[in-house]
């Protein structure tokens, strides 16, 4: 039978339909309730799935500067509130909907907000005591989310249940920002902007590639050394240091490609700044705060110079975690260097000041933790 234990399932083999059994089963869930106020905590009910649906016990969330954005307001009006948040990590499938046939249940999965095949099943809304509580496909600000099918991937069999929740977002956003928009191949020069964790998960992606040599530009020490740690071969401090000549000194006559991971229109046009004449690629990653614009030297357009967007790495999660994973393998590189020590559910708003503050590169939120 299906057993409750505070916030945590027991699934017996003699269970048949565990959905049925579950009515009014609540779990715990960090809400974004108002636009720049910390978000609450509540229980709330788990609703019957939909087909294409799963519910997942969330094992490990990380957390990225998007959902700093989101909770402070960076990123215009939400119609949606109150609403869940936290789209990358992983867990255990605990049941399936109907029509669900890429994932079942005892499951290991990455949880990401990039799409992979299977049912788009959308969003659900849950009840919070009478207060209903958006959530897109994915959530993982959370014990448990009801997540779409084609937001699960299995994990990669080289990585554990706390590094692949990188694989969620910030490794495939940076590995396939170079890899697949960037295009890099081996021997190229590559500027990162911004080494936070998909900085840091591009200069993983660019040692990766044999790429060199592979420059590191952040205004934090800490993680420029992080960077140094990952593959990057050279770090500037912007903060003491003009990137753009120190840029030029290391790579003569401008970089293959440059990566830009801040959300600072400025450094965007930066990026376009160092890369080569005839076939320079800067690709853009950072989100900038809503209503900000960029503004560039056309000419550079002429000289042969790309500026490129990127749909989280333009990353295909059947195609490439497995891939990626298998790269990070053969580099013998540790991703897990740039998570931060456990934090717990309960410390949900300290994380995002953490993160927005730059005191971690990526956090770690265990949902077992107290």
């Amino acid at each position: 039978m299906l057993r409750w234990h505070g916030y945590r399932y027991d699934i017996g083999l003699a269970d048949t339909n565990p959905i049925a059994k579950r009515i009014g089963v609540k779990t715990e869930a960090a809400i974004l309730v108002e636009l720049g106020q910390p978000l609450a905590l509540g229980e709330i009910e788990i609703p019957k799935l939909k087909p294409g649906q799963c519910l997942v016990e969330i094992a490990y969330s990380g957390a990225c500067r998007t959902q700093v954005g989101e909770a402070r307001g960076h990123r215009g009006d939400d119609p949606w509130l109150p609403h869940c948040l936290g789209h990358e990590g992983t867990g255990t499938v605990l049941e399936t909907g109907p029509e669900v046939t890429r994932a079942e249940s005892g499951d290991k999965v990455v949880l990401s907000w990039i799409a992979g095949g299977g049912i788009d099943a959308g969003g659900t809304v849950y009840d919070w005591d009478g207060r209903q509580v958006n959530a897109g496909g994915v959530t993982t600000f959370a014990r448990h989310a009801v997540v779409s099918e084609n937001r699960l991937t299995p994990i990669p069999d080289s990585l554990d249940m706390t590094t692949a929740v990188l694989m969620g977002c910030a490794l495939p956003t940076g590995f396939g920002a170079v890899l697949n928009t960037g295009r890099a191949e081996a021997g190229q020069a590559v500027a990162v902007f911004g080494v936070g964790g998909v900085g840091l998960s591009a200069v993983l992606g660019a040692a990766a590639a044999g790429c060199e040599p592979v420059i590191a530009v952040d205004v934090l020490a800490m993680k420029l050394d992080l960077a140094a740690s990952l593959g990057a071969t050279h770090g500037v401090n912007a903060s003491d240091t003009d990137p753009l000549a120190a840029i030029a000194e290391i790579a003569s006559g401008g970089v293959d490609l440059a990566i830009e991971a801040t959300g600072r229109p400025e450094v965007m046009a930066q990026a376009l700044e160092v890369v080569r004449d005839r076939g320079g690629r800067a690709v853009v990653i950072g989100n900038a705060p809503f209503g900000e614009t960029v503004s560039v030297n056309p000419r550079l357009f002429n000289m042969g110079r790309s500026l490129l967007g990127t749909w989280g790495g333009d990353s295909d999660p059947d195609r490439d975690f497995e891939r990626f994973a298998g790269l990070l393998a053969i580099g013998r590189r540790d991703p897990s260097a740039m998570l931060s020590r456990p934090y717990a559910l309960a410390d949900i708003n300290r994380v995002l000041d953490d993160l927005e503050a730059g005191a971690i590169a990526r956090p770690l939120i265990d949902m077992a933790g107290d």
